[in-house]
């Protein structure tokens, strides 16, 4: 076919250095699969142009004859080209008003996008995505949040006040180390005793949360079910202890009920949502210190926090305990409806004000603190370009081999990638069809 394989830079911000493809795996598929990659030079991607000059690769300062082009945020709409093939997260399969003149355009030049986001098992899992490093990058920004709020509103000082910005630390385990720390100080001075308990929920228990998770357990961490926290907090707030920080991990069935009153039942929650069941997750979130978000949200599904029930918490005083939202999803005004825009990794939080409705950079003012750094893996760059490189490795060899001149049906491709080809030579796939509907919204 000869097919040209490109790896463009990343130029959405100066904080995006990851890549889709590491050097070193990039030399192994010229070695086993005889493929030919031009690699777009960057000043401020993670690995070097050398390195992939070292690995065989052709670099330059464009893509050349590329024809399959890799990349990981969206594309400047004035750089598509004609006829060519697009793998990166376009960000557009839930009909993101933001994304709609991307894509009309990619169906304007006959192209072909595949997104990442949609190459998923028979589960609807994931299998490409950087969603451990969100995890990981996003707790160490919500505690690092979490110290200067606590430190504006209270002047209470804490240990997570030594915390620096993820992107700060030179790589994940120095990050790590800092976080150990913080936990050994707490274990021999405590923490102060209006802040006690301190109380983190994770709600999700996917890659995203596990991630999270796996930083606020270097702390000296007790975790609590979620069906005992009230009662702990409200008959046994003796047990709780300075010395300590506690974990709650939600999952669907603490987040919503039946409308009729039956069980819970997961796949019938997967199927119907919303239609036949309720959010009741505000009646946890006056427990909490620090709510971490990691689930993907849809319209399909209750919110996990409504303005409404911000604005009822703030003015009924509820909210006091909840210093910080760790919005890791991002998803604007969706699981969390208070996240009114995504931030940058230097200035990574806004106050959302329930009563005017407006979100304000910084963490000084009235309102709910919400950590929405929407790109949290480019804060550990080379760590999660090396974990995604990874699981997009063994797929290479499948999407450049295949013949992209042939129709969608004749499209040589399995069915895990077939699946998460949004459009295909200009024109929406069968199972994206519904985006012409967002596409006729377009101003």
């Amino acid at each position: 076919m000869g097919n040209v394989v490109g790896i463009r830079l990343e130029d959405k911000n100066k904080w995006e250095k990851r890549t889709p493809l590491v050097p070193d795996h990039v030399r192994e598929l010229i070695s086993t699969e005889s493929l030919d990659f031009v690699v777009q030079s960057s000043p401020i991607r993670a690995f070097d142009d050398s390195e992939y000059k070292s690995a065989g690769a052709t670099v330059s300062s464009g893509l050349g004859n590329a024809n399959i082009i890799f990349a990981i945020k969206e594309i400047p709409v004035n750089l598509l080209e004609s006829n060519k093939v697009y793998i990166f997260f376009s960000h557009t399969v839930k009909g993101q008003k933001y994304n709609m003149p991307l894509l009309k355009r990619m169906l304007e030049l006959n192209t072909t996008l595949i997104d990442y986001e949609k190459i998923v098992d028979d589960r609807g899992f994931r299998l490409i995505y950087f969603g451990n490093y969100a995890g990981l990058a996003g707790m160490n920004q919500a505690l690092w949040a979490y110290g200067e709020r606590v430190k504006e509103l209270e002047g209470l000082k804490t240990p997570f006040l030594d915390l620096k910005h993820t992107y700060e630390y030179t790589d994940l385990d120095k990050m790590k180390e800092a976080i150990s720390e913080i936990g050994r100080e707490i274990t021999e001075k405590g923490l102060p005793s209006e802040l006690v308990p301190m109380i983190v929920g994770f709600a999700g228990y996917g890659n995203v949360s596990r991630g999270a998770q796996s930083i606020l357990d270097l702390l000296p961490v007790v975790e609590i079910d979620p069906t005992e926290l009230r009662d702990l907090f409200v008959n046994k707030p003796d047990e709780f202890s300075s010395k300590h920080v506690y974990k709650v991990v939600f999952k669907e069935e603490h987040m919503v009920k039946s409308k009729t009153g039956k069980d819970f039942d997961l796949q019938d929650y997967y199927q119907h949502g919303s239609e036949k069941y309720i959010g009741i997750f505000e009646e946890y979130i006056e427990y909490l210190s620090i709510l971490m978000n990691g689930i993907y949200w849809s319209e399909k599904y209750p919110r996990l926090l409504t303005k409404e029930h911000a604005k009822n918490m703030f003015q009924s005083k509820i909210m006091v305990r909840l210093h910080v939202i760790g919005d890791i999803s991002c998803d604007i005004e969706g699981g969390i409806e208070p996240t009114l825009m995504a931030t940058e990794p230097d200035n990574p939080a806004f106050v959302y004000n329930p009563f005017s409705e407006k979100g304000v950079l910084g963490l000084s003012g009235e309102g709910l603190a919400i950590m929405a750094v929407d790109n949290l893996p480019c804060e550990l760059p080379k760590e999660s370009s090396r974990n995604f490189s990874t699981t997009l490795k063994p797929y290479i060899p499948i999407i450049t081999k295949a013949d992209y001149t042939k129709s969608f049906d004749e499209l040589g491709l399995p069915s895990v990638i077939k699946n998460a080809v949004i459009a295909h030579q200009g024109q929406l796939t069968p199972n994206y069809e519904y985006l012409n509907k967002f596409l006729e919204q377009i101003d």
